[in-house]
């Protein structure tokens, strides 16, 4: 296997690199410490996708004719990882670029994408997904929340939870129930956050700012044109969705960069001479390799045309256990750093902490690993 990027690729990462430098504020590794659903940081990731979209640098791996360049998946990568790297300066938006707005562009109606793929592709967007509820987060085809259709309109009923970015987003992804059936009565609507009868709660966080959310649906009245896709199509359309989202997000990058600047402090500090740190370094670094690895396979298969199955969830767990090896090895020999000694290992732990969490926890990706890519037998009951 030839793991050499191209030449094209190589400048494809300088440019991005040359933009970061010039664009990102001095101050920016402690700035970067507000999380991505922070208002300030939220705020910052306007402006900053705005000036992504003028360089032709937001979605250049769209389609041509929906305002990107029609660069291939690795390109995709490339421009993943140099913004997690970087902290992740897009905010919540890069959910805009690795799914919302390929979603749109295979799913939505020509009004649906007219209206919405203006608003990611010039960087102002800001979206939250729908997903889990109370007793339906680990298995989301038990979701409760219900969309009853009464002439033009839908009537939205229930609550979800866990929801990043619902304080602040324009519009959410919101999966609702419309019929009986555990999966094929599941649909999508796309529902405008400032629609009378939605209410917003933050659930407090140990770490963050305004990450994570309750948010109530109290007879929301959207009209039927806010329907995606077709009714109980909506497990065909997460699937799709979540493999985007997942591939798209290179934790595994970030965690790397936090492990080798931890290293280097270690080093300066005089720290670096024991076996047992240097055991756990390199720990940590082979799984950072693994989980990059496992991605590259998955990227390999898009960028050949080939559908991406449920070997996603591989890759998606070998990333967490990077994070959390990273994580835990800051926390073991610089603990300082969550106390703001060191701005970027603080921000990584920020990001790495819910690693396990975010995206899918780690324990489904387990189960769907068992299931799915291992084919392993269900214990009796």
């Amino acid at each position: 296997m030839n793991f050499a990027w191209t030449a094209e690729e190589a400048a494809f990462r300088q440019r991005l690199k040359d933009f970061l430098a010039a664009t990102l504020p001095d101050d920016w590794e402690r700035f970067s410490q507000h999380g991505p659903a922070s208002p300030a940081l939220t705020e910052y990731a306007r402006a900053f996708c705005g000036k992504l979209a003028e360089d032709g640098l937001l979605t250049p791996h769209w389609p041509v004719e929906i305002g990107g360049q029609g660069l291939d998946p690795w390109h995709q990568t490339i421009l993943a990882e140099e913004m997690w790297v970087a902290g992740e300066p897009r905010g919540g938006q890069y959910m805009n670029v690795n799914w919302v707005g390929p979603t749109l562009i295979k799913y939505g109606s020509p009004a649906q994408q007219q209206r919405y793929l203006p608003a990611i592709t010039g960087g102002t967007a800001l979206w939250c997904q729908g997903f889990s509820e109370p007793g339906s987060g680990s298995d989301l085809a038990s979701l409760r929340t219900r969309a009853e259709r009464v002439g033009e309109d839908y009537h939205v009923n229930g609550q979800k939870i866990w929801t990043s970015y619902a304080g602040l987003a324009d519009t959410c992804f919101l999966l609702c129930r419309t019929g009986e059936d555990r999966k094929k009565g599941i649909s999508i609507l796309l529902v405008p956050m400032d629609t009378p009868g939605i209410t917003v709660r933050a659930i407090p966080s140990l770490i963050g700012e305004g990450d994570i959310h309750e948010v109530f649906f109290d007879d929301v009245r959207v009209p039927a044109t806010a329907l995606f896709g077709d009714e109980g199509q909506a497990w065909e359309i997460i699937a799709f969705s979540l493999v985007n989202e997942r591939l798209g997000i290179p934790r595994y990058r970030l965690a790397r960069a936090a492990r080798d600047r931890a290293v280097a402090v270690l080093k300066a500090q005089g720290g670096w001479s024991g076996e047992a740190v240097r055991i756990e370094a390199a720990h940590a670094a082979a799984l950072c390799e693994a989980a990059r690895t496992a991605s590259y396979a998955i990227v390999t298969k898009r960028a050949q045309g080939e559908a991406v199955g449920p070997e996603s969830s591989s890759a998606r767990f070998a990333t967490v256990m990077a994070e959390r090896r990273v994580a835990e090895f800051v926390v073991e020999y610089l603990p300082e750093a969550l106390a703001d000694a060191h701005p970027y290992l603080k921000m990584h732990h920020q990001r790495g902490i819910v690693a396990g969490i975010a995206a899918g926890a780690a324990e489904i990706q387990l189960n769907i690993i068992a299931n799915d890519v291992l084919k392993l037998p269900r214990e009796p009951r």
